[in-house]
């Protein structure tokens, strides 16, 4: 059965229909809308789309943000600001006519990343270093994403308490450091107003502040990722998004995490599906497999 599966995150929205064997047979992609209202996004959602619902037989939507009985709301309302309340499954049900399921992006993507392993581990984590910082916990094969839709937002624990105001009102949060978005605040003099895009392509051309930066996120990262091993005790973590993915990106985090005593070092490995992870993630849990 095909599935009509959507991603929205902070900077982009990509559609794929995707078959049972997890072969995307067509992909679209577009700038998640400036505004960012609930008119805006259903529109853009609308024109995505359009060309693919017609050879679907149900919907599976993965997206930044808390997921809660189908209905968005924006943890940090810099990534998809003015939708606090945002009825996305019965928005896509309405546009399409066909049953809808909404989860988390990063809960979806390590859904994906767990079958991508093949059965080799029970307990894995999945961290996508994007725009935000966000994530997915499997335990025991299990997929947790809690009552309330906030299980893995690991973004949003803390890093440093002296650090700078996150957009989910906390302070010091790993994600205000080691995102994309972090990588970028923080950038001064030369740096300034580029985006973690450019600061990684002029610290591969051996500006030092540029380097600083992304060495600073790297180090985040791995102490998240020790916290996270002496949490669950997890057996492997997968890393993925535009930053986790970046070149270089992982051997930094993995060098900064072999530093910590070795209790708390764990497997670390770079998503399989790449980009694809929250598409495909999303396709399988509608599956229901």
């Amino acid at each position: 059965m095909t599935t009509l599966a959507i991603d929205i995150g902070g900077t982009k929205l990509a559609a794929a229909l995707v078959n049972s064997s997890l072969q995307i047979r067509e992909r679209r992609e577009q700038p998640t809308p400036a505004s960012k209202t609930p008119d805006a996004l259903r529109a853009a959602l609308q024109a995505l789309i359009a060309p693919l619902q017609g050879q679907a037989k149900r919907v599976a939507i993965a997206s930044t943000g808390i997921i809660r009985e189908g209905s968005l709301l924006a943890l940090n309302p810099h990534n998809l600001g003015g939708l606090l309340h945002f009825p996305l499954a019965q928005t896509l049900g309405d546009l399409t006519g066909l049953p809808t399921l909404a989860v988390n992006d990063a809960q979806a993507a390590a859904w994906a990343e767990y079958h991508a392993l093949g059965g080799e581990y029970r307990d894995m984590v999945f961290i996508t270093v994007s725009t935000g910082v966000g994530g997915g916990v499997v335990s025991d094969g299990k997929l947790l994403t809690g009552t309330g839709g906030l299980a893995g937002h690991l973004g949003h624990t803390l890093a440093d308490p002296h650090g700078p105001l996150c957009g989910c009102g906390r302070v010091g949060c790993v994600e205000a450091i080691a995102s994309g978005r972090g990588i970028a605040a923080a950038a001064e003099g030369a740096l300034a107003g580029c985006d973690a895009k450019t600061i990684f392509s002029r610290a591969r051309h051996g500006d030092d502040q540029a380097s600083r930066l992304i060495h600073r996120s790297a180090r985040t990262l791995a102490r998240l990722i020790a916290d996270v091993k002496a949490t669950n005790d997890c057996q492997c973590v997968v890393i993925g998004g535009s930053v986790g993915l970046a070149e270089g990106y992982l051997a930094l985090v993995d060098n900064y995490l072999a530093q910590e005593p070795s209790a708390f070092y764990v497997e670390l490995r770079a998503a399989h599906y790449r980009h694809d992870a929250g598409l495909l993630g999303a396709a399988l849990l509608a599956q229901g497999d």
